[in-house]
């Protein structure tokens, strides 16, 4: 055993004998060090730095329960090492489970959203039945057929201002018919609404 060797674990004796001075010792003399080579695992210096932290203040709790056969600095490093390990390990399964529960959170928003979607879609046909015959066959030619305000107007020979009045007040009737119906897909119902309004 050599000098430095020596004298490390003399220093780490009077650590477990709960002098303060000798773990701040201890600390200063190693901190950065393991610091560093933490995060040659880690690759996060915050990350790194509270690992090294907390080994540390472990050893300071545990002083009296541990037992140190090799040279206190590759103690301390191996232990580092072996804590970066399971920070790595640990850290790839909270990934892993976040990544499955994103990904199960996802599927059924998007499973409940089509169902969802597809009954307000029928929801709105039926409204749209509602309306009286002339304004349904206006907001229909407009809604499904796609046809401008101004191509409606020549095919009934009608004003391009009575379009606008009967899409208006189609729009009026399916927003009051619709206000309370699945709130959760209010932008959905916003998106339609807004395309009806296709001039």
């Amino acid at each position: 055993m050599n000098v430095t060797t020596h004298q490390d674990n003399s220093l780490f004796e009077k650590v477990k004998q709960g002098h303060r001075d000798a773990f701040e010792t201890l600390f200063r003399e190693n901190y950065s060090h393991l610091c560093a080579y933490a995060n040659t695992f880690v690759r996060d210096v915050h990350a790194s730095q509270d690992l090294v932290q907390e080994f540390l203040f472990h050893i300071w709790l545990k002083r009296e329960e541990i037992t140190i056969d090799v040279p206190l600095r590759a103690y301390l490093f191996r232990s580092v090492h072996n804590r970066c390990l399971n920070l790595l390990k640990h850290n790839k399964i909270k990934d892993k489970h976040r990544d499955d529960s994103l990904k199960q959170y996802r599927e059924e928003v998007y499973e409940n959203t089509d169902s969802e979607t597809n009954e307000l879609h029928q929801k709105i046909r039926q409204t749209i039945d509602k309306l009286p015959p002339e304004r349904r066959k206006i907001f229909i030619m407009h809604r499904y057929d796609e046809l401008k305000y101004k191509e409606i107007a020549e095919k009934l020979d009608i004003s391009i201002k009575t379009v606008e009045n009967q899409i208006g007040k189609a729009l009026s009737f399916l927003r009051d018919e619709l206000k309370n119906y699945l709130p959760v897909l209010l932008a959905v119902l916003l998106v339609l609404l807004k395309k009806y309004f296709k001039p």
